[in-house]
């Protein structure tokens, strides 16, 4: 199989998961601690990857939906109780940006939070954190090879913590482990990755080669995301979709934009569960028509790949794309109230990727968008 260096070494193909004893060596990881969720625990996947791990390894299961700082230090008490010398992570992106805060905190002195990107926690990290293996099960979030991780935190903030000690020393993209994903959560965690090759695409900071994979991704995503919401068995639909999810996260260097500074606030309340990618694919159509004058062409070339006519804009199609995979509207179908936006754009403004959005935003375009989704 092809053995791709792309910011980590990656093992991608059906039958990949065979290799994690090889690539447990290879970071010198004799002690893991395998974080994962009980959704995967409950498939039978957890057991799969025990199996490949040394006798008695140490297992946290209690990731909650979205990773949180309590679950980190659960983790991480564990972690050092069972005298762990790395961290698998198995999972959606909740697992794996958890396991980042692990490994972070493994080599790294509290409190997490601290490291937050927009309160100048990068200057704080040195290179080197917990040895982690990457494995998702989802293809959304493309954390495998990011070097970023999203946590929310007991204040109510969804801050992203990015550094060199986050990144996984290796990751096994497999994907067999997500023939069995349900049609929803296909479709949401798919349009996630849709969302990150097109905003990663029309940020304005310059990196050619990572606007082309975002391209590239995007176009993967579009063409293959209905089939496997239709078939969850469509091995090639399956392979196609987690290959955009890690082309989406690799093409991060050039920065993501308003639909996921919105998101992230979104996704961090406490009145509510929202589910990061379907946030991502009600908030983008109104976000492409914000940016619309600051794109150039970037519309008309993803139009032409995704074989639109001329008359239909980008964002009717990614409105009408999203319907037709079964998710919702708008986000009072998702259940987000009125009174909330101000909060919301509040902490918008204050995330990370507002710099990097393709137009200059600000607090009240924030709040004419989220009326817009609403």
């Amino acid at each position: 199989m092809p053995i791709i260096s792309y910011l980590t070494t990656i093992r991608f193909d059906f039958g990949a998961i065979q290799h994690l004893p090889e690539d447990m060596a290879a970071v010198g990881m004799a002690r893991p601690l395998l974080i994962t969720d009980k959704g995967v625990k409950a498939a039978g996947i957890a057991d799969r990857v025990l199996a490949l791990m040394p006798s008695g390894s140490a297992v946290f299961d209690e990731t909650p939906g979205n990773p949180t700082e309590v679950a980190v230090d659960a983790a991480l008490s564990l972690y050092r109780e069972a005298r762990c010398d790395g961290v698998v992570a198995l999972g959606g992106g909740s697992a794996l940006d958890l396991a980042k805060g692990v490994a972070l905190l493994a080599t790294h002195d509290g409190p997490l939070r601290q490291y937050a990107m927009i309160l100048g926690g990068l200057k704080l990290m040195t290179p080197e954190g917990a040895p982690m293996i990457a494995i998702p099960t989802t293809s959304g979030t493309g954390s495998e090879v990011g070097r970023g991780a999203v946590i929310s935190f007991t204040d109510g903030r969804k801050l992203v913590i990015v550094g060199p000690a986050m990144m996984p020393k290796r990751a096994i993209c497999d994907p067999e482990l997500t023939l069995g994903l349900p049609p929803m959560l296909t479709a949401a965690t798919g349009m996630d990755a849709l969302t990150h090759c097109i905003e990663c695409y029309i940020s304005p900071i310059e990196n050619p080669p990572a606007g082309a994979i975002a391209y590239d991704g995007a176009i993967r995503a579009v063409e293959n995301l209905p089939r496997a919401v239709r078939n969850g068995q469509d091995r090639q639909a399956r392979y196609e979709m987690m290959m955009a999810s890690m082309m989406g996260a690799m093409a991060f260097q050039k920065g993501l934009g308003a639909v996921h500074a919105m998101s992230h606030a979104l996704g961090g309340l406490k009145q509510a569960h929202l589910h990061h990618g379907t946030l991502n694919a009600v908030l983008l159509p109104a976000v492409l028509r914000f940016n619309a004058p600051a794109v150039g062409d970037r519309y008309e070339r993803l139009g032409r790949a995704f074989g639109l006519p001329a008359n239909v804009p980008l964002d009717r199609f990614i409105a009408d794309f999203s319907a037709g995979l079964g998710l919702p509207p708008t986000l009072s179908a998702m259940g987000v109230r009125r009174e909330w936006f101000d909060a919301v754009a509040a902490n918008a403004v204050e995330d990370h990727t507002t710099s990097t959005n393709a137009r200059k935003i600000g607090k009240a375009d924030y709040l004419a968008l989220l009326d817009e989704s609403f």
